[in-house]
Order: C-alpha cells, then sequence, then structure tokens
C-alpha cells in the first residue's frame, strides 16, 4: 500500500467521525500515512484536536433531508474532491455517503469505500422507505467497495438488491473500531462511580440507567422515556442517564420531550469526548439501548468493554452484538412495556446482572478489543489499495 496514497474520511457531522473512524485514521498516520483528510460538518475544537495528524476540511452539511442542502452538498463536495485528487474515500453516515459515493464517482476516484453502518430506510414506511431505499441503493452503486457493519445487515442488503456479493464483505464478526479495554481498565470505577454521582447530584444506593446516543426516534427514545416514566412510578429511586446530543432534525414526541426535559430523575449530560463515555459509564448499573435499526451497536461493544448489564432491541446488529440471555436481554423494537418489564428484571435481579456483565466482558476481549478492530480495517485498506505488503 503506497503509503504516500491520499486518504479521506467523510460523515456529516465530525461526531460520527471522532466515534467511528479518527482512531483508524491515527493508526493509519502512525504507520507512515501522512496524507490523510477529514471532511464533515466540524467544529474548531475537532479541528484543533485531529489537526496535527490530518487535514481537516469543514464542509456545511446538514442532518436530515433538505433538497437544497442536498444539491449543495453534492457541488462542494465534487469541488473538493476535484482539488485534492484522492486515492480513497472512506465514507459513513446518510447523507454524506450519498454525497462522497456520487462526487467520487464523478471525479474518479479510485477507491470508494462505504462503510455501512446500518440501513436507514429499515424503520421508514409508505413513500419515504421507498425514497430513502433508493438513496440506499445508488450509494452502494457508487461506491466500488461496501463493509457492511455485520453479517445480518449484509444479508439484509444482498436480500433487498443493494449491492452485489462481489462488492460488500463484513470484516472480522461485525462493527467498527471496537471497545478501548486498555482505557476501560486504567482507571478505578468506583471512585469514577461517587465522583460523578456526587457532581450530578444522584444517591450512592441509587439504581442508574444508561442511554447513550442521540435522543431520536429511530433510537428507540419514545419508548424509553415512556418505560421509565412508568417505571419511576413503582421505583422511586432510579435514574436514567442520557450522554448524547437531542436530535432537532429528528424530534421524539411532544409529550415524551417534555417528560425528557421535567422529570428530575432523567440526567441530561450531552455530548461528551469519546473516552468519557467509559466514566459515565462506570456509574451505570446497566446500559438501555431500544434502537429501531443499527449497524453492529459501539455502544453495547463498549458497555461490555465496561461489564455492564445490557438491554437492547432484538433487532439485526444489536442481536449479533449481543448473546440472548446470555450478555444481554434482547427486548421487543417500538414496545415500551417489553422495554419496562426488562429494565425492571435488571433492577430486580442481582444474580442476572453479575451473570450478564461477566459475559459481556469475556465477549468484547474475545471479538471486540480495538487493536484487533483497527487492525482488521488496515489490513482491508491495503487489500483494496491493492499492496498486502508493509
Amino acid at each position: 500500500m503506497n503509503k504516500n496514497a491520499k486518504i479521506c474520511f467523510i460523515a456529516t457531522i465530525s461526531k460520527s467521525l471522532e466515534w467511528f473512524v479518527a482512531d483508524t485514521a491515527k493508526y493509519l498516520f502512525e504507520q507512515g500515512f501522512k496524507n490523510i483528510t477529514f471532511i464533515a460538518n466540524m467544529d474548531d475544537d475537532f479541528i484543533n484536536k485531529n489537526s496535527c495528524y490530518a487535514h481537516c476540511i469543514h464542509l456545511d452539511y446538514k442532518r436530515g433531508a433538505n433538497l437544497k442542502s442536498f444539491f449543495r452538498s453534492i457541488k462542494e463536495t465534487k469541488r473538493v474532491f476535484k482539488n485534492e485528487q484522492f486515492d480513497l474515500i472512506y465514507y459513513l453516515t446518510p447523507n454524506a455517503s450519498f454525497y462522497a459515493s456520487y462526487a467520487g464517482k464523478k471525479c474518479r476516484i479510485p477507491h470508494r469505500v462505504y462503510s455501512q453502518c446500518g440501513i436507514m430506510y429499515v424503520s421508514k414506511k409508505g413513500l419515504k422507505r421507498a425514497i430513502f431505499k433508493i438513496i440506499e441503493k445508488k450509494t452502494c452503486s457508487f461506491s466500488t467497495e461496501i463493509r457492511s457493519q455485520s453479517p445480518l445487515n449484509m444479508e439484509y442488503a444482498l436480500k433487498e438488491k443493494l449491492t452485489k456479493p462481489s462488492k460488500i464483505k463484513v470484516l472480522g464478526i461485525g462493527g467498527t473500531t471496537g471497545v478501548d479495554l486498555k482505557y476501560c481498565d486504567s482507571f478505578n470505577h468506583e471512585e469514577m462511580n461517587t465522583q460523578l454521582r456526587d457532581t450530578l447530584g444522584i444517591p450512592l444506593n441509587s439504581f442508574v440507567f444508561g442511554y447513550v446516543g442521540r435522543l431520536n426516534p429511530d433510537k428507540g427514545s419514545n419508548e424509553l422515556i415512556e418505560a421509565f416514566n412508568r417505571l419511576i412510578q413503582r421505583h422511586s429511586n432510579v435514574y436514567l442517564i442520557h450522554v448524547g446530543m437531542v436530535d432537532e432534525s429528528n424530534m421524539i414526541k411532544k409529550q415524551n420531550y417534555d417528560e425528557y426535559i421535567s422529570n428530575n430523575n432523567i440526567i441530561k449530560i450531552g455530548n461528551v469526548p469519546p473516552n468519557s463515555v467509559y466514566e459515565y459509564m462506570s456509574m451505570m448499573d446497566a446500559l438501555v439501548h431500544p434502537t429501531y435499526r443499527e449497524g453492529f451497536g459501539k455502544v453495547l461493544q463498549e458497555a461490555m468493554g465496561m461489564s455492564l448489564p445490557i438491554i437492547t432491541t432484538n433487532v439485526i446488529g444489536p442481536k449479533e452484538v449481543v448473546e440472548k440471555d446470555i450478555s444481554g436481554i434482547l427486548v421487543e423494537a417500538k414496545n415500551s412495556f417489553d422495554l419496562e418489564k426488562a429494565m425492571e428484571q435488571v433492577l430486580l435481579d442481582q444474580e442476572l446482572r453479575t451473570k450478564l456483565s461477566k459475559n459481556g466482558r469475556v465477549r468484547a476481549e474475545t471479538y471486540f478489543e480495538r487493536k484487533k478492530m483497527i487492525q482488521n480495517i488496515y489490513e482491508d485498506l491495503k487489500a483494496i489499495m491493492g499492496d498486502n505488503d508493509d
């Protein structure tokens, strides 16, 4: 693999780059690849943090559906590609992936790698589903390589005829950059738990459920708030910690958002740097992830690394990360009552929590350790570029 190759990583917002590809890009830089670029809607903090190893280009990409932004973003992406003449582009998140794949093909970039982190249209209905399926199929068509985030996601993509078998594959058993087990074990969890609970005013003897991700309908946020609201009517000493942003481009139901804002037992942390997620997980007694759709579930892998019992949905992605009733509990998607039942079960059963947490940690060590997963991506990129030598 030519170490002078120009490689670009692209996402709609820089938070996605930070979470899913920054560690891979850093590893490439450490291996001698000095022509690395990031493209996203990014702020100064991201640029300052990452410009020491990557050229950071801000483009005003928007999340959600907006025709004016859609065409402007394609035009801007083509302009950058023509100027930079990349050898390989690697993209994720729905909007940016379409812009990059289309512009990359038009600009004849030889290697266009689509990291298919879940398939957006599976949770849509009617006309929206049809439109988003067309966009997904076009993104796959414009790409030279597709890296599905799980075997079942790949199976679904082939069943839906989004691409041909020769173009798509899964690395390892799935996922992106996995979990940083070294960092998980680098601090005292009990001390961090005590410190954070004291700072946030959460009693040490209370039970804390954690949710990490966007407050967004597709992530099951409506069901989570509804289930939690009923649960605290029977168990008052229970809290819900939300680490992540409110997705203003795709808001949850008004009554649930009002509950989210007004409920003193729902603690809003907001966005935090990737490694800080582990610290907040140290104060959680269980992680809840009631998503409708998922690529593979990076946050689930991180929770396993932190030895947390997990409640997630029985959908493609999460049910591949989590072994049912071994390393986590799987509930029906879009069902707040099933979710509530599982939350209460985990709340009341210490023996169950211990079993899930121990098994989850072993699974993280076996399959999701960050160094292993980044090495898989590195070897794959070398193969794509046609050079398997170091």
